[in-house]
């Protein structure tokens, strides 16, 4: 799972492009929750590594607990200011009555929702029989979800960063140094690459995603997850018939 989000998502960096760039889709009749909601942050699907001299994406496990247990505080304080009913379900058996089997199908479904919304949406790999966009849903799991913990909304969060190796800096300078005798050979150092998305529990739809890429911050801190939780849901935008409406 994560190898292949890894090389998706390095792929969307092209069709984003800049050094922080953030996309957001939203169907069309969707506004963002206010007043007396309920929304369930979900544990976060987080994945953080280095990046090997050879090019490759390598987990670390105590650097990705860290930064899911970062993400997660930022979570909480970000969403303590929309309003609304919040629970923050730190791990998959936060819930009672929901098995973490459930969670983790959740999970792994929204990673691959997740993944389509990229491909489909912004990196242009638009499919043949959907000229006119598609709809994603987490289907009837995400329904079952939303009657077993009697909220309205889940709020999921894929992330991934990646950090050059003593290696991948080496080759780095050696291609810089490259450069100075009449040959660039540039080689690629770390990356951070995330989605968000927000689901209507009652119906299983992704109702609002954004997708963020970006060449600094670091999740393995907690002003790096803050600031990596604030770029994907700072602005939470409306539909855009809602927008037409309010014009």
């Amino acid at each position: 799972m994560g190898r292949r989000s890894f090389l998706l998502l390095a792929g969307a960096s092209l069709a984003l492009g800049g050094c922080v760039s953030t996309r957001q889709y939203t169907d069309v009749e969707f506004e963002p929750p206010q007043g007396n909601y309920s929304l369930i942050v979900m544990r976060p699907d987080v994945q953080v590594g280095s990046i090997s001299t050879g090019g490759l994406f390598e987990a670390r496990a105590d650097w990705t607990e860290q930064s899911r247990a970062n993400l997660l505080r930022a979570l909480a304080d970000q969403q303590a200011g929309r309003g609304g009913r919040t629970r923050i379900m730190e791990t998959r058996d936060a819930v009672k009555g929901v098995a973490p089997e459930l969670v983790a199908d959740l999970e792994r479904l929204h990673n691959a929702v997740g993944n389509s919304i990229v491909l489909h949406k912004y990196v242009g790999a638009r499919l043949p029989t959907k000229r006119r966009g598609i709809d994603w849903t987490l289907g009837e799991d995400a329904v079952r979800f939303g009657r077993a913990t009697g909220m309205d909304y889940a709020l999921f969060l894929y992330a991934q960063d990646s950090f050059a190796s003593t290696g991948r800096v080496a080759m780095q300078v050696l291609g810089l140094a490259g450069c100075f005798v009449g040959f660039c050979a540039p080689v690629g150092g770390g990356s951070q690459t995330a989605f968000a998305s927000l689901v209507d529990l009652k119906t299983g739809d992704v109702v609002w995603f954004n997708v963020l890429q970006s060449q600094q911050g670091d999740v393995r801190t907690p002003e790096g997850s803050a600031q990596m939780v604030e770029r994907l849901l700072g602005r939470m935008r409306a539909g855009r018939n809602i927008r037409e409406r309010q014009q």
